[in-house]
């Protein structure tokens, strides 16, 4: 329902008797300088966060899992060329390369989200080769090895659901650095261009009302941090779980 409500709403409506009106219980989180609802806005820009979160963590888990598994098993040149890819990667800032290359592209959703889904792609094969290689040498994959299974039945069937939990509990980390990532890129203007709205977005656009209208800069700001808190808490708990 709430989510339903959301999507009706117009973050684009401009109400110019209502232009930079403190939080009310008409506007619970104000209006900007246009009239705008920030409050609408700043659920709008939620959903385009979380669409950019998730779909850079499913590029980052997918193709570290293949890469890391294919690595960690397979070992020798594959080991090495992928080590070697993850150590230059990690060398390389990453907010800079995000930037130049969705300059380069034009700014777009599925440019961000690919953008920041290709730079998370280290840190999870580095993941998922340290946990293969403590799995292959479980006894119960050694066994199956014996009896023939192929390499791809030996990854999918045996080492796969080792790893996943490890796998699992960083994708939340990853989630928080996603949508932080795309909301500095917002902020710094690299991301979606106005009138779309991102938290990024709504906080630089409230810079110039701080004076005026701090809500429009600080209601949003406040979401984000809440946002990217409650990730994290989530992280913990699982990590907390997982040590039981």
């Amino acid at each position: 329902m709430a989510l339903t409500l959301v999507l009706r709403l117009d973050p684009y409506s401009n109400d110019y008797s209502a232009i930079s009106q403190m939080p009310s219980l008409t506007h619970p989180f104000g209006t900007d300088g246009l009239g705008r609802d920030v409050f609408t806005r700043t659920m709008r820009g939620a959903i385009i966060s979380a669409t950019v979160g998730l779909v850079a963590i499913l590029i980052g888990a997918i193709c570290g899992l293949v890469l890391g598994m294919l690595a960690g098993y397979v070992g020798g040149m594959a080991d090495t060329i992928v080590g070697f890819v993850c150590d230059v990667a990690f060398a390389v800032p990453p907010l800079l390369i995000i930037s130049t290359i969705v300059s380069l592209r034009g700014p777009g959703i599925g440019g961000i989200a690919c953008s920041i889904g290709i730079f998370s792609i280290p840190m999870f094969t580095r993941m998922a080769h340290a946990s293969t290689l403590q799995i292959a040498a479980e006894n119960y994959v050694l066994a199956a090895r014996l009896q023939g299974a192929g390499l791809p039945r030996l990854l999918i069937r045996e080492i796969l659901p080792g790893v996943l939990p490890q796998i699992s509990v960083y994708a939340f980390t990853a989630l928080a650095r996603a949508i932080v990532t795309e909301g500095s890129l917002s902020f710094l203007g690299l991301g979606l261009r106005p009138p779309i709205p991102s938290w990024g977005g709504l906080i630089a656009e409230g810079r110039t009302q701080l004076g005026m209208a701090p809500w429009v800069t600080i209601l949003p700001m406040m979401v984000l941090c809440l946002t990217v808190f409650s990730i994290n808490t989530l992280k913990e708990c699982f990590d907390v779980k997982e040590g039981q």
